[in-house]
């Protein structure tokens, strides 16, 4: 079964590519935005490999912030380091301003330990994510590139995990806000400086001046967490979304990538994502020799067992072509396969 991916990507707001490393997946994303782009509409190329290769593919500069890659095209490269940096520093600026001075050293200390515990660089890139499907333009196609397949599956399982533990966090802050009035209500003055010692009020002002200023930080506390389960809740509304969402998985027909997709495919139903097409890269020609020709036969297995497993499923095929792809000459030459 054949596709046309600019169908599939014209009637969407966002197209994640993915695979396993080395398939071709930039070069697959960038020739099919740059066709979407030359087809006239306004479209996002983004990548969110740690191992960038969007600028060496474009022969260009491409960086954290949107650069122009052609008309109607823009790219962007999103810098884990960097993101994981502006989120801790934003949780940091947060916290050290709810906190009570006390406290703002163990905080410091925590985000220090924070920056290199495992998922702390996917749940940055996951904020990122989000900020560009929030930003995106009514009319934008917005054309991820994504990680290697591991990493891939972590980050689209992540909207749900991350709306679940603010849902938590929120829970816990409605029951502390409980716990104080209840200290309150029941030993008066004594309990509004019990309540105020919890919090981490000073012991220095009066039981008036502590019960406003915990309402004030109370209530910052429960807009920040619900502007941030709101926005969890809107990128996992787009990504659920079949009509506005779809992934794409390109692979080679060797025996890994077969079976790396196959896993791949998996995780992402249980993520609640669906896989709309394969592409199969770099098909090696029938009639360019013995050597082509025998691994065109070992190839044709592999696509058998793959079309076996994955029923259904579109499947686009490129040919292996002469010479590199680079540039928007040869994304375009790339993108006619598409």
């Amino acid at each position: 079964m054949t596709s046309d991916l600019m169908d599939l990507a014209s009637g969407r707001e966002v197209l994640f590519i993915g695979g396993k490393g080395g398939v071709g997946k930039t070069a697959v994303a960038s020739a099919l935005a740059l066709r979407q782009a030359r087809a006239g509409r306004r479209t996002l190329v983004v990548s969110t490999d740690p191992a960038h290769n969007l600028g060496h593919l474009w022969q260009r500069p491409v960086g954290d912030q949107p650069v122009d890659l052609a008309p109607l095209l823009r790219g962007v490269e999103i810098d884990p380091a960097r993101t994981t940096d502006e989120h801790l520093r934003a949780v940091r600026d947060t916290m050290e301003r709810l906190m009570p001075e006390h406290l703002q050293g163990e905080v410091r200390k925590h985000l220090d330990l924070a920056r290199e515990a495992p998922g702390t660089h996917e749940a940055a890139v996951l904020e990122r994510i989000a900020e560009v499907v929030e930003g995106r333009h009514p009319d934008e196609l917005i054309v991820f590139d994504t990680a290697p397949s591991g990493h891939t599956s972590r980050l689209m399982a992540l909207p749900e995990l991350m709306q679940a533990w603010t849902e938590g966090l929120l829970r816990r802050q409605d029951r502390s806000a409980k716990f104080g009035a209840a200290l309150r209500g029941l030993e008066g003055d004594r309990g509004e400086r019990q309540a105020a010692d919890i919090i981490g009020s000073s012991r220095s002002v009066g039981p008036a001046r502590t019960q406003d200023r915990r309402a004030r930080r109370d209530a910052e506390i429960r807009a920040i967490l619900d502007r941030r389960q709101d926005r969890f809740r809107s990128l996992r509304a787009v990504l659920q979304d079949p009509q506005r969402a779809a992934f794409v998985i390109v692979l080679a027909a060797e025996r890994l990538p077969v079976l790396e997709t196959i896993e791949l495919h998996e995780q992402l139903r249980r993520s609640h994502m669906e896989v709309e097409a394969l592409v199969v890269n770099k098909r090696s020609p029938a009639d360019a020799g013995d050597l082509l020709a025998a691994r065109r036969e070992i190839e044709d297995a592999y696509l058998e067992q793959l079309t076996t497993e994955l029923p259904g499923l579109p499947v686009v095929q490129i040919p292996l072509l002469p010479g590199e792809i680079l540039g928007a000459d040869g994304l375009e030459a790339l993108g006619s396969y598409l």
